[in-house]
């Protein structure tokens, strides 16, 4: 499920992370994980060198994970364009890649990764099970981007989903939670551990699940970009859009966690990589056409293969970059998640660590954003 190291250079073989003991559960024992990603050679020439002479930071490297995927659009172009190397230094970064949220969770425990781009239902998991002591959200990075698409030939209205087939993800992932929470709100009964009941959800990896709609193995799916565009591309009707049923149109899908030992050890280096990450996402507002670029060209990379123009420019147009990581949104989809059945009432007070992004906000003269009661001050 890991992806491959860039084509052009080929290396004889791709170094795979060991799990230094058994897995961990992630989610009420019930999560499989995915391994915990697949990284860059170090002699990878497409990785951003140091600067000659440049100023080394207290780590002499930092450890970043994220996924092949538009909802992860600012490490995407932020390690493309080098913005993130230009604000480490001589602090090189070693980069590794992941298919599922709680495989990167793992890692993060690990100290396989030290900063990471995730969504935020394996975030809150991760922070839950840990008793608050593995990690912290230290920043947003994207809104937006997810859908429930159909097929219109089986599903024409809401209505239609009861009895039918429908993918998300995985188990307890973000979008898993965001369509179990929708069926409740609906009146219908769905067993959240096995997925059946008036709604069955079927747990599908993203990469599998348009040819799984293809086949008729499901009826539609709740999933973000680019599958659902990919959904459409087939064929696919978007029934709903998840904004639709959000605030102001906006949640979040993609948050920026950090080891906690690692913000410690290292807080230097964590604020580097935020500020890479806030000029990252300024730059694509300012450039999206070639941001948009970049993303395809680095899903290529890691996957072997680019999105053609439409799926790419729905999907594109469909996620929003954001320093805020929306707090009260991420709250909400928590509740959510023990609404489902999914959680325990998880005690959230302290998940936040927003001081390093708001002084990065300040300096440049940007409205600082709020842990909406659960940051640590």
């Amino acid at each position: 499920m890991s992806a491959q190291p860039r084509p052009a250079f080929r290396p004889s073989s791709r170094r795979r992370l060991l799990a230094a003991a058994a897995a961990l559960p992630i989610l009420l024992g019930a999560l499989a994980a995915c391994g915990y990603g697949s990284d860059k050679p170090k002699d990878d020439p497409a990785a951003a060198p140091a600067a000659a002479g440049a100023k080394k930071l207290s780590a002499d490297q930092v450890k970043i994970g994220y996924f092949p995927n538009l909802t992860h659009a600012t490490p995407l172009v932020g390690l493309k364009e080098g913005l993130f190397q230009k604000e480490l230094g001589a602090t090189k970064v070693k980069e590794y890649t992941f298919n599922a949220g709680p495989a990167e969770i793992e890692a993060l425990n690990a100290g396989s990764i030290d900063i990471g781009w995730i969504g935020p239902s394996p975030a809150i998991n991760g922070y839950t099970k840990s008793g608050g002591s593995d990690l912290r959200i230290i920043s947003g990075s994207a809104s937006g981007g997810v859908k429930l698409v159909v097929n219109p030939k089986k599903i024409t209205s809401l209505a239609d989903v009861k009895g039918k087939k429908i993918a998300t993800p995985q188990l307890g992932n973000t979008q898993d939670v965001a369509l179990l929470h929708w069926i409740s709100s609906q009146g219908w009964k769905v067993d959240a551990q096995s997925g059946k009941g008036d709604v069955s959800v079927i747990r599908t990896d993203n990469k599998i699940t348009p040819d799984a709609y293809k086949n008729g193995s499901i009826d539609g799916a709740w999933v973000p970009e680019p599958t659902a565009s990919k959904l459409v591309a087939e064929g696919g009707k978007v029934l709903l859009d998840e904004s639709t049923l959000w605030p102001d149109k906006k949640f979040v899908i993609t948050n920026v966690i950090v080891s906690q030992k690692f913000l410690t050890a290292h807080p230097d280096v964590v604020e580097a990589v935020l500020r890479g990450s806030v000029n990252t996402n300024a730059w694509i507002k300012a450039n999206p056409d070639r941001a948009k670029a970049d993303a395809n060209d680095e899903l290529k990379r890691l996957t072997q293969k680019a999105l053609p123009a439409n799926v790419l420019d729905p999907a594109w147009q469909s996620i929003q970059v954001l320093d805020d990581p929306l707090a009260a949104t991420a709250g909400q989809e928590a509740q959510n998640a023990v609404s489902a059945g999914l959680l325990k009432a998880p005690k959230l007070n302290g998940i936040y660590d927003l001081t390093l992004l708001n002084k990065i906000l300040k300096e440049q003269g940007r409205p600082t954003v709020s842990a909406a009661g659960l940051g640590t001050q």
